[in-house]
């Protein structure tokens, strides 16, 4: 159920079951078949913000809040109920989580390793539609409130600071965003760090780290985009560019079981995936709109449901040999 208290607070019946859907006990079924069955107490942390999103929890009675730590307090931003369950497309990466989930009221929950997760929605297609079909659109109302775990504090006349907030938001990551010339708070985040304007943006990441102008890479090793990736793993397949056509080529290795990484410098969808209208696009005689193509080029996508890597760097992702019988 929703807390009335919600911060994601879907229009209607229909835009909450589009977010938070119920499961069927056949569905439940099959997640059992996958994990265990286990007791929950009041109070117990089930996933905590900053924390490698390893763990699916599916609810069978009971309640779990999903709340945003901030400040000295917390952010409530849902309530799950029975046959409901909790997670965003940071399970498909195995990302570190920008919320924490705590058990409510005690009850049971069905747990899931990340790695039988992903093993059952490349075979289940049911399940899969609809925890990815949640996980995304979670993602995208999170974005779309601000609510995020990383604050950036910088001036939107600075090339610096756009570029920044184009990366996270490209890449779905939730943040704050403060404005050095119209919000009082920002000056007191300036000077309790002891920030100079030559050093501007600052990004303040999960914890008590710091980061001045940061680059995309130090952004993305910041906030552990990247922690997953084995960067001595000998790979069959080895694709530079996240756009359609990059994206396409890893769906298809990962699907014929090839060892698949994907690296990209910003973000997935490449060009398509920030203009507003796409020309020629292959099986459309007509332009076609980018933005309802985002959702299907999101890094927790088909791509990640493939069993395909994706790592984001500004340095060196990956160490020689990195494709096997080739030098």
């Amino acid at each position: 159920m929703t807390d009335p208290a919600s911060h994601l607070q879907p229009d209607g019946a229909e835009g909450r079951e589009r977010l938070f859907p119920r499961l069927t006990e056949p569905q439940l079924t099959r997640l059992r078949q996958q994990g265990e069955v286990r007791a929950t107490a009041a109070g117990e942390i089930l996933l905590d913000q900053g924390q490698l999103t390893d763990r699916f929890f599916a609810v069978l009675s009971g309640e779990v809040e999903i709340v945003r730590p901030r400040g000295g307090g917390e952010e409530l931003i849902v309530v799950h109920g029975p046959g409901e369950f909790v997670g965003d497309v940071h399970l498909l990466s195995g990302r570190r989580s920008v919320v924490r989930a705590r058990v409510r009221t005690a009850g049971e929950v069905i747990e899931l390793p990340r790695d039988h997760l992903l093993a059952l929605i490349q075979t289940d297609a049911d399940l899969s539609g609809i925890l990815m079909r949640a996980f995304i659109l979670r993602r995208v109302e999170l974005m779309a409130s601000g609510s995020g775990d990383v604050v950036i504090v910088g001036s939107n006349h600075s090339s610096g600071t756009l570029r920044l907030k184009e990366f996270l938001a490209r890449n779905g990551y939730p943040y704050s965003y403060l404005d050095l010339e119209q919000d009082p708070a920002a000056q007191d985040v300036i000077d309790r760090f002891a920030v100079s304007l030559d050093q501007v943006p600052i990004v303040l990441c999960p914890g008590q780290r710091v980061l001045r102008n940061p680059s995309n890479g130090e952004l993305a090793d910041c906030l552990g985009f990247n922690e997953l990736i084995d960067a001595d793993r000998v790979r069959d397949v080895i694709i530079v560019g996240a756009g359609p056509a990059g994206l396409a080529a890893a769906v298809y290795a990962a699907s014929e079981g090839l060892s698949t990484l994907v690296l990209e410098s910003v973000a997935p969808g490449g060009q398509a995936g920030s203009s507003s209208k796409i020309e020629n696009y292959l099986g459309s005689s007509r332009r076609i709109r980018a933005r309802p193509c985002r959702p299907r080029l999101h890094p927790g996508g088909q791509v990640r449901r493939r069993g395909a890597d994706r790592a984001q760097r500004g340095t060196p992702a990956l160490r020689a040999p990195a494709l096997r019988g080739h030098r």
